[in-house]
């Protein structure tokens, strides 16, 4: 196993005001059991492990030791399980995005796992200040039979503080692929660039309604089910370019040839996928949802109030 730990790199004259972060962890299955083969962290992120109970899988928590993000910040994540693991991976505490006066926060999420490995990726929230600018990206690299349960929830504002999300950038974008194959692909962009009102989105009943919070939540079984549904993805309209929006539409032009269940709306798939235990934030009686599943398994994303 290699561990590695580097304070962020000095900027001539003084220190930069924007961090670069790294984590990167690996585990690998070793008699019969999953252990850790590499870690490397750079300030302000760190990586704890902490005990879990006999044969449970092991667990990563991710930690920014500097409170939250500011703007320019950079964050590179980055997790891999070779043939045959099994871990979970977190964090400490909800993730907090700060306003900025021009600059991008960008995370980036890049998730691998090997043949027959299975990996739960499940970050509390991510709370974005009114003004703030965040980027995140998520790639999941999936071996054949290689098996994924994950998401993520934003939170638009800071409620306790009656603040919501008014002016700013989010863009959240997520990419699966199977053997090189994408499979799933979806993105959500608000921006109040060019007179956009975000305020008037988050608000707007064909988007999320007044929805305080977001989260997209997914499962892909290391097998596809035997039985499937064709369906069409329909061309690009004026309604798909309105659901673009919020996000509810499908973005991975592959899937065109595929097979998959037809799209529907049901309160109780993401109760059922996604428990309190895990996701309290979005697991409430007044979710609203919207489910896409495929051969390789079901993505939801919700909004509530609660």
């Amino acid at each position: 196993m290699s561990v590695a730990t580097l304070r962020s790199e000095p900027a001539a004259g003084g220190w930069a005001a924007r961090t670069h972060g790294a984590a990167r962890v690996s585990f690998v299955r070793d008699g019969g059991k999953t252990r850790l083969a590499g870690l490397y962290q750079r300030d302000p992120l760190r990586v704890l492990f902490p005990d879990v109970p006999e044969g449970a899988a092991p667990t990563a928590a991710l930690v920014t030791t500097s409170g939250g993000l500011v703007a320019g910040d950079e964050v590179a994540i980055a997790i891999r399980l070779e043939a045959g693991a099994v871990a979970q991976v977190t964090a400490s505490a909800a993730e907090k995005i700060y306003r900025s006066t021009g600059a991008t926060t960008v995370i980036a999420q890049d998730l691998s796992v090997g043949e027959g490995a299975w990996l739960e990726y499940l970050p509390p929230e991510t709370i974005l200040f009114d003004g703030a600018r965040l980027a995140r990206h998520t790639t999941i690299a999936l071996a054949p039979g290689a098996g994924f349960l994950g998401g993520g929830i934003i939170v638009f504002g800071r409620r306790a503080h009656g603040e919501g999300f008014t002016h700013g950038l989010l863009h959240e974008e997520w990419q699966v692929s199977r053997d090189g194959v994408l499979i799933w692909g979806d993105a959500l962009h608000l921006d109040d660039a060019g007179g956009g009102d975000i305020a008037a989105i988050i608000a707007d009943p064909a988007c999320f309604d007044g929805a305080a919070s977001c989260a997209t939540c997914g499962r892909v079984a290391p097998t596809p089910p035997l039985i499937t549904v064709p369906i069409k993805i329909p061309t690009p309209s004026v309604q798909a370019t309105r659901n673009a929006a919020s996000s509810f539409r499908v973005l991975a032009q592959p899937i065109k040839s595929r097979t998959c269940v037809p799209i529907f709306y049901c309160s109780l798939v993401l109760k059922a996928q996604c428990p309190a235990l895990l996701f309290p934030a979005v697991a409430s009686s007044s979710l609203k949802t919207n489910n896409y599943s495929t051969t390789s398994g079901a993505f939801v994303r919700g909004c509530t109030n609660d």
